[in-house]
């Protein structure tokens, strides 16, 4: 069932929970978000607004053996996937974060790191990343950062918004990264 629009405004400043491997599990992508949009804290969801084309880049890449729905993403983990983001706090447009909100996620994301340990870090949304991590010139695709044991990979925002990337453009771009994180774990 769909939000209404007074349950969108309800979802303001909610917190979705990280969707993690058990303590010792094995993580080859933990993604991150910049933050969880209304529609993703009215139905507790990552990536759930129609038109967010995380899910179907997801499969279309190969990360998944076929499309999730958003109230799936508990079946992450049996990919070893894992989902995050920069800020916790729900809102309409991510421009209403503050560039300490995103300092802070930073942070955040490298304790994350070092304990969940994955093989890649893929974060969603190039200028988050850069206001975050205080890389300004960081452009989208592998990096030469590595956060604690993780690789660094910046991913297009799949944003519905983001019209200067459509969903091809990003299943490419997500495609990258799962052929860079298979190498990894071939011998």
């Amino acid at each position: 069932m769909r939000p209404t629009k007074a349950d969108l405004e309800a979802a303001r400043d909610r917190v979705i929970p990280d969707v993690l491997p058990p303590d010792g599990g094995t993580l080859r992508v933990l993604f991150s978000g910049i933050n969880p949009g209304l529609y993703s804290g009215a139905t507790g969801h990552h990536f759930a607004r129609p038109g967010n084309r995380f899910w179907p880049a997801l499969y279309r890449s190969g990360f998944t053996d076929r499309l999730l729905d958003p109230s799936e993403q508990d079946l992450l983990p049996s990919y070893g996937l894992g989902i995050t983001n920069l800020a916790h706090r729900t809102t309409a447009r991510a421009d209403e974060l503050t560039d300490t909100e995103l300092r802070e996620g930073g942070r955040r994301l490298t304790a994350l790191v070092e304990r969940y340990r994955p093989a890649y870090l893929a974060v969603a949304g190039v200028t988050a990343y850069r206001t975050a991590f205080g890389r300004p010139r960081t452009q989208i695709g592998p990096q030469d950062d590595m956060f604690g044991p993780a690789r660094v990979w910046v991913l297009p925002n799949p944003s519905g918004l983001n019209a200067s990337w459509p969903l091809a453009r990003i299943a490419a771009e997500f495609t990258r990264l799962r052929e860079a994180a298979d190498a990894l774990r071939t011998p």
